[in-house]
């Protein structure tokens, strides 16, 4: 039977009352996940650290109350130890990290001891418990050693990363395989990892990403400083990947044959530059002052990055829904309802009705 665009979705009589331990909830991308696994009627339990922002979606969409939510910190093997047992996880989503390069610089053991061992602690948690079937660990398209070069790169190109943010999720992917060759192959728990492109949506309140520098930036009317103008990254809306996440381990339920490694992002055409997605905005905005930089300030940074999905779209059959343009509408448009008063829980349900009733 052909897949088509509704089968692509995350399919909630399978998701209804499955035991899911989500890492990481307490964050951007955690957050929209956790709204999404409550409306699908997952059992969920969230480890985290408190929101690492003020204002946070957490806070603002109230996710806290629609999950058994725990403050956690994944350098602590102990404590993380007993939560997994307690919650007798089905199936786990590990989005937990320190996410930005930028704060990589200013704090890289915190990194390396975050993004490493707390994803070797919640692995060394999982072949403790029986009943786990499928696992995704979430990583990032930086995992890659970046040669600058013209190509996307393909899951098996070599691993890497200058910054000690790419190089801690690099590490990642090989503990992760470790452990899945090591120890959860052989008491059938699938393993995949998930490398994403760049993700933009309503609720990023963190610093140094750029749709939410430039909604402060022309909401206090001062203008947006763009550092590296013509970088180019695989944008796309936040939901794409985490309708790829749930997809991925519905799949490894049914095939953990099919465990690995998968990219998820936008076609390579549709990489963008920076610029373009700070033009976009703007026009979206309806206002705004930005200054250009020419590339040579703060620390390194990949220039050009894409990612090749077709390993995604012919295993998974997950394709994106909504266009660069659209994804940047939707979210700029998100902040300036929120800042107007709109409920933020409100926005992400609607959000989400649309992105599931759009055609693939």
């Amino acid at each position: 039977m052909p897949l088509t665009p509704a089968s692509l979705l995350p399919d909630p009589s399978f998701w209804r009352g499955k035991r899911v331990l989500l890492t990481g909830h307490t964050g951007f991308k955690g957050a929209w996940l956790a709204l999404w696994l409550q409306r699908l009627g997952a059992q969920v339990t969230g480890l985290a650290l408190p929101p690492a922002t003020e204002p946070s979606l957490f806070h603002a969409a109230s996710v806290g109350s629609l999950l058994d939510s725990q403050t956690v910190d994944l350098r602590d093997a102990v404590l993380l130890a007993e939560r997994v047992r307690q919650a007798k996880p089905e199936i786990v989503l590990h989005l937990a990290a320190q996410a930005l390069v930028r704060q990589s610089y200013r704090a890289p053991v915190e990194t390396f001891a975050t993004n490493i061992m707390g994803t070797v602690h919640l692995l060394e948690a999982l072949r403790q418990v029986d009943g786990v079937r499928s696992v995704v660990v979430v990583t990032t398209d930086k995992v890659y050693q970046n040669r600058e070069w013209v190509y996307p790169y393909r899951e098996g190109d070599a691993l890497g990363g200058h910054d000690p943010y790419s190089a801690s999720k690099a590490a990642a992917e090989l503990v992760t395989a470790s452990y899945a060759a090591s120890f959860l192959n052989e008491r059938q728990v699938a393993v995949a990892t998930a490398r994403a492109g760049n993700v933009i949506g309503g609720g990023d309140w963190s610093a140094d990403r750029l749709l939410p520098d430039a909604v402060r930036a022309w909401q206090a009317e001062r203008p947006l400083e763009i550092r590296r103008p013509d970088a180019i990254r695989p944008w796309q809306h936040v939901l794409e990947p985490l309708a790829a996440y749930l997809r991925l381990a519905e799949h490894l339920w049914h095939k953990p044959q099919d465990a690995g490694a998968y990219n998820f992002g936008p076609a390579t055409a549709e990489a963008a530059t920076v610029r373009t997605v700070v033009e976009q905005a703007r026009q979206t905005w309806g206002a705004g002052d930005i200054t250009w930089g020419d590339g040579s300030e703060g620390p390194h940074e990949a220039g050009w990055l894409a990612l090749e999905v077709a390993k995604a779209r012919q295993v998974l059959g997950v394709q994106s829904r909504w266009g660069l343009s659209e994804s940047v509408a939707r979210t700029m448009a998100w902040y300036r309802q929120h800042h107007a008063g709109a409920d933020a829980r409100t926005l992400c349900l609607a959000e989400l009705a649309d992105y599931e009733a759009a055609s693939a």
